[in-house]
């Protein structure tokens, strides 16, 4: 996100309440969807020469039908100046997630099981990342794969990314959510990437050096991935450590064709 969507998210992100109605948060996903899909409505909200309150009333007349808490933190987002319009868009699913974590404080969780499942399934990240496959389809796979095993918030919000890709694969958007989902929480989410598997007391040292650099919990997944060679590579956030044999091998192979 550029400099003004960031602070207009922080600022947004002051309208979430402890104890908003139970279905807020997807009706702000539902609300990015809507928006997203109508070019004049995103531009008559991303307008920054429209009031803020010209901005609500707009808000209040196309979402009526939303809670009161849904449409009062979508008046906070469109009331702000964004660095571009898609990222309005991004912030009210941001705001959506959030939104959802507070209802449900296990949802980082449920998003990496449904992440988990999806990447472990090869076909089914295909079919469901398919511009060509019907859209009703994905949603009736995407009840009969998880409904009665995540929660109805986790659900739609799989059902939201599949149905509203806006470029991103599944898996990705998926782990994406669970680590705004975390962050709402307090928590990090961090994925360590290694050649092998780790004994518990290496993934122990791991986890106990990034909660010491993060400052708070960090929830630790493992992916094993034998072309690294040896080394470990560490996500947390939009931070990378790229410690692997790989990652210096293609250095040397990069200055060397230099």
């Amino acid at each position: 996100m550029g400099s003004a969507s960031r602070e207009a998210l922080a600022v947004a992100r002051a309208s979430l309440g402890d104890n908003l109605a139970a279905q807020t948060g997807v009706e702000l996903l539902a609300a990015a969807t809507q928006i997203d899909s109508a070019p004049s409505l995103l531009a008559a909200l991303a307008d920054s020469l429209s009031t803020p309150e010209a901005k609500a009333q707009l808000i209040e007349r196309l979402f009526s039908a939303t809670s009161a808490d849904a449409r009062s933190i979508l008046s906070a987002a469109v009331a702000q100046a964004w660095s571009t319009p898609a990222e309005l868009v991004d912030g009210i699913e941001e705001l959506g997630l959030r939104a959802e974590a507070v209802s449900e404080p296990g949802l980082a969780d449920q998003l990496l099981a449904a992440a988990n499942t999806i990447d472990s399934n090869h076909e089914l990240e295909l079919g469901l990342g398919s511009k060509l496959g019907d859209v009703s389809a994905k949603v009736a796979l995407i009840e009969r794969l998880f409904g009665g095993k995540l929660s109805a918030g986790a659900v739609a919000i799989v059902r939201h990314l599949v149905v509203s890709p806006r470029g991103r694969r599944i898996s990705v958007a998926l782990r994406q959510s669970a680590t705004v989902a975390a962050d709402q929480g307090g928590t990090s989410l961090a994925t360590v990437t290694v050649a092998q598997a780790l004994s518990s007391e290496q993934a122990g040292r791991i986890s106990r050096l990034l909660e010491q650099s993060a400052g708070r919990p960090v929830r630790v997944t493992t992916v094993v991935d034998p072309s690294l060679v040896g080394g470990v590579r560490i996500q947390i956030g939009d931070d990378v450590i790229d410690g692997s044999v790989r990652s210096r091998l293609d250095d040397l192979r990069l200055q060397l064709a230099g």
